[in-house]
């Protein structure tokens, strides 16, 4: 019996003006539509979850402005695929573009393009709908697919994610799409070929390696979807235990927390870290995949007999709170999470954001009251403040109509984030103050570099090496062809030594250091974060520290030893939205080019200003850049050249330097004259850059970074430890990290009278001659996490 309105093959009478010339392209193509409906199965109600999930259902409203708009761009994809789409009986491919018998990607595109195509088939609306010769011309692209591509007595080469993952992912949408008009036979054949490459839920690859992390979610979702055509429920019931592991006794659950060490340590953490690819930091890349394809799994087999009992399966609403609200930044998601995918040109322009908010949007309605209003309030934030990329333009319509409703309720929407927050176990940090967000990018022995496989993300060689990025009222900095056309050597933040290296060297690499973390003090936007960095393929050794006090961030850094050339620290590399404008320095207007002697303080209109309390040289390039995406992606780059405009401030520490430093304030979204008051009345100071400690003072606050045991102003550290005090009327605050995640006391001494008023658990508090003695057991909360004591002083 059909369960949807694209089961009714009928040639309609009128055609939309877009799609006329493409179907009149198809005619005189014998019809391959069979008349042998398959028996209902137990599983059909699940099938029409996943065909309305994949169209908006049968009650869509194609007058509705907001849908027509959604229901025309999924019609323009289709036309465009059919208007080349070989439908010749001696064909040798389907598309041209498309043609390789050697590159697996593209039967994943192949299978792609025949899913857009059935998806203007099923969608309400569409010129395409329940069209004879369009169900014809799909149909006989997916039997060429299983004669050429596509089957059990085929090949399989080159990437397995294709074969187990991408191609049958779209396969089984098309089959979803089209169930009505396959026929048994064909139905039985494809779904056969499905089941071959992907068997299993809870193991891929031609090996059959156990899946982790994101892979799992989506081999999980391939077999669900097969199962559902084919009536299998003993494969549902399999894909609800592998979604927790239960055949490996939960090493590898999805739910859970990967802290415990089990399993590849893929996953999310508790502190909201995502890794995959063991220890790449990918909450933008395929942690969002996973949030994504998750929410659909669970949509799926939600109240039914295959559904989650899992009771940590609640895990999942909080990865949107503690994993994805820090780093989507107005639209954007940090890129210093997103993996190899700031190579793609297609994840450029917010599309990682996107994702995420369609994933909250499925699992807001199922989600417990408080948890939905939340989500609700967090979703209508997302939406409402990315003014660069209109969310409800370039959504499906499933969730199109799910954010109107969202829009239209009387939640209101969740205030933007002022808070600092770190992410121990991927070696990141983020900042956000009410104008500005900040991060930072960092990686250590436990955390790889970068990654580089599959031919992308070449030169991505220096991203985890103290690069930072700032948000601002710029939306689009970090869009717009940023990544090929910046100077991967110069990116903010960096200390760098500038040899030049082959395209994808050192990747997946671990530093030789452990110091990378930070204190921060809670409910407040002061932190202090570092590293121990030891270069990409190089001598290079520097430690730096950023000293986070609300609006300024206090960058230090000293012992830059080491290199074979030029080692530069990047103050800053900004793609301008406008070529001509105002940088200033120590009061004048500057062109922007040129060696600056004894500078006080620069200011960049539009982004902030820098104050440079040693008044060093410094030096300044305005540059056009023209590059391609090619450059850092072979896979998915394009050919056609970009250029944008950038201004680039560093400070040149010499060829392979001895005892290297630098101090100065950053100060986003600052104007010239705050820039300027600070430089001449500095509200924080920095008191220590040795090799041993960096520390900064300011009123009420000292934090320091030590590196090795020490001494500054009022505290004492008996080795590696991150501290930050603060002091708020008779109160104070300390906070106590230890970033090397390897010592299992932290001991800090304080000077001064004081009374305990509070501790963290694992934390010891005794009295000492002049002050008092904090003894911090660091294995008492997650590794590199902060704890904080409550003093009353006097």
């Amino acid at each position: 019996m059909s369960l949807h309105s694209g089961a009714r093959v009928a040639r309609r009478t009128l055609l939309g003006a877009v799609g006329v010339g493409a179907v009149a392209g198809l005619a005189g193509l014998p019809s391959l539509a069979s008349a042998d409906t398959p028996p209902a199965k137990p599983t059909d109600a699940l099938r029409q979850r996943w065909f309305d999930q994949l169209t908006g259902g049968t009650d869509l409203d194609p007058t509705d402005p907001d849908i027509a708009v959604a229901v025309r761009r999924i019609e323009r994809a289709a036309t465009s695929a059919l208007s080349t789409l070989d439908t010749s009986a001696d064909r040798t491919a389907l598309w041209a573009d498309l043609a390789s018998p050697t590159a697996s990607h593209d039967v994943t595109a192949n299978f792609s393009r025949i899913a857009q195509i059935a998806n203007s088939w099923a969608t309400v609306g569409t010129a395409h709908h329940a069209d004879q010769t369009v169900a014809d011309a799909i149909l006989g692209a997916l039997d060429w697919m299983s004669d050429n591509r596509y089957s059990p007595a085929l090949a399989r080469y080159d990437n397995d994610w294709d074969w187990e993952i991408g191609a049958p992912t779209q396969l089984n949408n098309t089959m979803v799409l089209l169930y009505d008009v396959l026929g048994t036979e064909r139905l039985a054949r494809l779904t056969g070929a499905v089941d071959f490459y992907t068997p299993d839920p809870n193991l891929w690859r031609v090996d059959r390696q156990i899946a982790t992390g994101a892979n799992r979610v989506w081999i999980a979702t391939v077999v669900a979807i097969r199962a559902v055509l084919d009536g299998d429920t003993d494969a549902l019931l399999r894909v609800r235990d592998a979604l927790s592991d239960v055949e490996g006794g939960g090493a590898n659950s999805i739910f859970a927390y990967a802290d415990g060490g089990n399993g590849t340590g893929e996953g999310f953490y508790a502190d909201g870290s995502y890794l995959q690819h063991w220890k790449h930091p990918y909450n933008g890349g395929y942690g969002k995949e996973l949030l994504n394809t998750l929410s659909k799994l669970l949509h799926l087999i939600g109240n039914s007999d295959w559904q989650v009992t899992d009771p940590d399966a609640g895990n999942v609403y909080a990865w949107v709170d503690n994993a994805f609200d820090p780093l989507l930044i107005r639209g954007d998601v940090v890129q210093s999470v997103c993996g190899r995918e700031i190579a793609r040109p297609s994840k450029q322009g917010h599309v990682p954001a996107q994702t995420v908010i369609e994933a909250t949007l499925r699992l807001a309605p199922a989600a417990p009251a408080d948890t939905a209003t939340h989500l609700t309030a967090l979703a209508k934030r997302w939406i409402t403040e990315d003014t660069y990329r209109d969310f409800l333009t370039v959504t499906d319509i499933s969730s199109l109509v799910a954010a109107r409703s969202v829009l239209a309720s009387a939640v209101t929407a969740d205030p933007r984030p002022v808070r600092h927050k770190q992410y121990p176990q991927m070696d990141k940090a983020v900042h956000r103050r009410p104008t500005f967000s900040y991060s930072v990018s960092a990686y250590s022995s436990r955390i790889y570099d970068y990654e580089s496989i599959q031919r992308e993300n070449l030169h991505g060689w220096h991203l985890s090496d103290g690069m930072v990025l700032l948000y601002t009222d710029d939306l689009g900095h970090y869009s717009g062809d940023y990544w090929p056309t910046v100077d991967p050597y110069r990116l903010a933040g960096i200390t760098v030594d500038s040899t030049r290296l082959a395209d994808s060297a050192e990747q997946r690499t671990v530093s030789a250091a452990d110091w990378v973390g930070g204190a921060v003090v809670p409910r407040h936007t002061l932190a202090g974060y570092g590293m121990d960095l030891r270069g990409v393929g190089s001598t290079l050794r520097a430690y730096k520290s950023w000293f986070f006090v609300d609006d300024a961030i206090v960058c230090v850094g000293s012992g830059i030893t080491g290199g074979a050339a030029t080692v530069e620290t990047i103050v800053e590399n900004r793609k301008l939205t406008d070529p001509a404008v105002q940088f200033t320095v120590d009061g004048a207007a500057h062109g922007g080019t040129g060696t600056l002697a004894r500078v006080s303080w620069c200011h960049l209109a539009g982004t902030g200003g820098y104050v440079f309390p040693d008044r060093p040289t410094l030096h300044a390039l305005r540059e056009q850049r023209t590059h391609t995406w090619r450059e850092i992606n072979l896979k998915y780059g394009t050919d056609t050249p970009v250029t944008r405009t950038y201004q680039t401030l560093w400070q040149d520490h010499g060829v392979a330097p001895t005892a290297g430093c630098y101090r100065y304030v950053q100060l986003p979204m600052a104007s010239a004259a705050t820039t300027a008051r600070w430089a001449s009345t500095p509200p924080v100071e920095v008191t220590a850059s040795t090799d041993t400690v960096h520390a900064v003072r300011g009123p009420g606050l000292l934090a320091a970074n030590f590196f090795a045991a020490g001494r500054t102003g009022l505290l004492t550290a008996d080795g590696a430890c991150s501290a930050v005090l603060v002091r708020r009327g008779s109160g104070s605050t300390l906070a106590v990290a230890d970033p090397t995640q390897l010592r299992g006391t932290v001991t800090v001494e304080l000077d001064g009278a004081r009374r305990l008023v509070s501790a963290a658990d694992g934390v010891q508090v005794t009295a000492r001659p002049g002050g008092v003695r904090v003894v911090v057991d660091t294995t008492a909360r997650t590794p590199g996490a902060t704890a904080t004591v409550e003093f009353e002083e006097g």
